[in-house]
């Protein structure tokens, strides 16, 4: 598995430098109208970034196995911070959302924890309940209301786009451990009905939608991040205008360093570039299943594909949403984007997947 394990490393630490060049880039008009320093925010990815890869070192190291014990108290310190981002004066709001905490030397989102505990929370209970697992109650509900608790309360903070994806990564971890496709489908068709019915009554998300299906009629208002983006991709063409060059990052993208950083890319170094972030993510999904499928530990196998999982879909996701394929949602392009939080649990969870591969056992048939 070395050669898998290398090439993994080798596509985060591109993935990341990238993230830190673009982020010089893109940050820079941002950082000196609200700061005054056009590096703030460089320098703040910067420390870290630098203790994420301690972070990720450390899991590397740590045996995956003392996941599978610490899965439900990992929930109920999620489940806690969830609610202390909720909590009026201990959750900091931005924008009408509160999800965050203040840490004192930056901020922490812990729903991006909850992701991770999603993820050990599902490998425990399938691992450890193969002889239920196609009953409804056992197979399905007892996890579904587990699940459904860290992401309710993601929801209520409110971000939709961290809730579907918790949510999708969740049911297809179900899924891959054997609870019958009948279940779930209902499960996924009364989800998405009561996602819909939640967004037809919220006037934000909503406008989203409309402004979706017809952005040239709400190209000033609601369709107007969509629109630039979009733009901003045609501008670059084949090899971009240049690295540093970007108008759209100037006048029309307020968010190009942290959700619409893609564009950004595409502007700047071309469809080349862009499509060569889509093969190193695909590079990451395809090391991730490789090292899932190649050992015999059923925790360590559920528990490196919804890490592969959660991180390619969220990429996927993110990438789909720059490009107009789907709503906007509120969802970083993991390794490259502004965000802290997001650096800190993605390179942890690197760094678990590198531990998996490292350490546990691979049967005959997988090698």
């Amino acid at each position: 598995m070395w050669r898998t394990t290398t090439a993994l490393l080798a596509i985060v630490l591109i993935l990341s430098t990238i993230g830190i060049i673009m982020l010089t880039s893109t940050s820079g008009v941002h950082g000196e109208r609200e700061f005054g320093d056009a590096l703030f925010f460089v320098k703040r990815q910067g420390f870290s970034l630098g203790l994420a890869l301690v972070l990720g070192f450390i899991c590397a190291r740590i045996p995956y196995t003392l996941w599978r014990t610490f899965a439900l108290p990992l929930v109920g310190v999620s489940v806690v911070l969830l609610v202390l981002a909720l909590t009026p004066g201990i959750g900091v709001e931005v924008k009408g959302s509160k999800r965050w905490i203040n840490l004192g030397f930056f901020n922490f989102q812990p729903s991006e924890l909850g992701k991770l505990a999603a993820i050990v929370l599902m490998a425990w209970y399938v691992s450890r309940s193969q002889r239920s697992i196609r009953e409804f109650w056992r197979g399905l509900m007892f996890p579904l209301m587990a699940l459904g608790l860290i992401a309710g309360l993601v929801l209520i903070s409110p971000d939709f786009g961290t809730t579907f994806l918790i949510a999708s990564v969740g049911i297809l971890m179900l899924f891959i451990g054997g609870t019958p496709i009948s279940y779930l489908l209902v499960t996924a068709v009364l989800g998405a009905v009561s996602f819909i019915i939640l967004i037809m009554h919220n006037p934000v998300r909503m406008r989203r939608i409309t402004a979706f299906l017809n952005p040239e009629k709400y190209a000033q208002n609601e369709a107007f991040q969509l629109l630039s983006a979009l733009y901003a991709f045609v501008i670059g063409g084949a090899g971009g205008v240049g690295l540093g060059r970007s108008l759209q990052k100037r006048f029309y993208l307020p968010e190009s360093h942290t959700d619409f950083i893609f564009a950004i890319i595409g502007e700047e170094l071309g469809v080349a570039a862009s499509l060569a972030i889509v093969l190193l993510f695909g590079g990451l999904f395809v090391c991730g299943m490789r090292i899932a499928m190649r050992t015999t530990d059923l925790f360590a196998r559920m528990l490196a594909m919804g890490i592969t999982l959660m991180i390619s879909l969220q990429a996927s996701f993110n990438m789909a949403v720059v490009t107009g394929l789907v709503p906007t949602k509120g969802l970083p392009l993991p390794f490259i984007s502004y965000g802290g939080s997001s650096i800190l649990v993605t390179m942890m969870m690197v760094g678990i997947l590198i531990n998996v591969a490292l350490t546990a056992p691979q049967g005959e048939a997988f090698d």
